[in-house]
């Protein structure tokens, strides 16, 4: 279905309908393994909400965020579940997926054949990996909805931060892969992204560390995307959101940017 359904939709031409083919391809490539995948992905941070959110929020009770505002343990944590769940969505795809394809699997030596360019691949990657980002973080939205966590409004909002969120690490991540050299490397990358997981606001405001690992988590990518998120879900938005969204958009077009210019050199060399 979606592989007749795609070229329809994408019937324009030039760099984006190439990108776009990259996109068909990886939808008609899909196995059923696959899906169970996305089932995984997308309960992990529905887990830690209850387990977490709901469950030692009982303990911790309401928390006073720095502009005053009181709101419930639950409330806190969701937001940064929703950033964890775009940021892992777009490096699953960027990362492990994308390097395959293109060290072992030979896959974008072939696209190259054709009028693609590499930056059209690296498009197209992209946006394949926001397809899943996108569905954990329409998926979750829903969630904190149901538990009145957020209000519909403000998730409609806050799903347009969390598709921000997964293009810049989609991007940071692409451009980190051109760099590995065996799957190996990818450890440095999850040991990262774990350390982010847990240090960036997630379930603890980040003035509760010392001022020297404040800096340091504050200036995190993963931190600006909860902070947005956050201030979204909440009602809470002001002018430091519109700089976490100049920042993750810096991110992006860095990424991207790097991507782009690092697959040129290693596949037509």
């Amino acid at each position: 279905m979606v592989t007749l359904v795609l070229p329809r939709l994408v019937s324009f031409e030039g760099a984006g309908r190439r990108s776009a083919s990259v996109v068909e391809r990886n939808a008609a490539s899909l196995r059923t393994a696959y899906w169970l995948v996305l089932i995984s992905g997308f309960l992990e941070p529905v887990l830690y909400l209850f387990s977490i959110g709901v469950g030692v929020g009982a303990l911790v009770g309401d928390l006073t965020l720095p502009d005053g505002r009181i709101i419930g343990y639950a409330a806190f944590v969701a937001p940064a579940m929703l950033a964890s769940s775009a940021m892992t969505g777009a490096l699953s795809e960027t990362t492990f997926n994308f390097f395959g394809k293109m060290k072992f699997m030979k896959l974008y030596d072939g696209m190259l054949a054709t009028p693609v360019r590499p930056i059209e691949i690296a498009l197209g990657e992209l946006a394949w990996a926001m397809i899943r980002g996108n569905l954990y973080a329409a998926a979750f939205l829903v969630v904190m909805v149901l538990m009145d966590l957020t209000t519909p409004p403000r998730a409609l909002a806050a799903f347009a931060a969390a598709v921000l969120v997964g293009f810049a690490f989609g991007g940071a991540g692409m451009a980190l892969s051109t760099y590995m050299r065996s799957w190996q490397d990818f450890d440095l990358i999850a040991s990262a992204q774990f350390a982010l997981f847990l240090f960036s606001g997630t379930f603890v405001p980040a003035q509760a560390y010392p001022w020297i690992l404040r800096w340091l988590v504050e200036a995190t990518p993963l931190y600006r995307s909860v902070d947005l998120i956050r201030a979204i879900s909440t009602g809470g938005v002001g002018w430091v959101q519109a700089a976490d969204v100049v920042y993750l958009l810096a991110v992006f077009a860095i990424g991207l940017t790097i991507a782009g210019r690092r697959m040129e050199k290693l596949l037509c060399k």
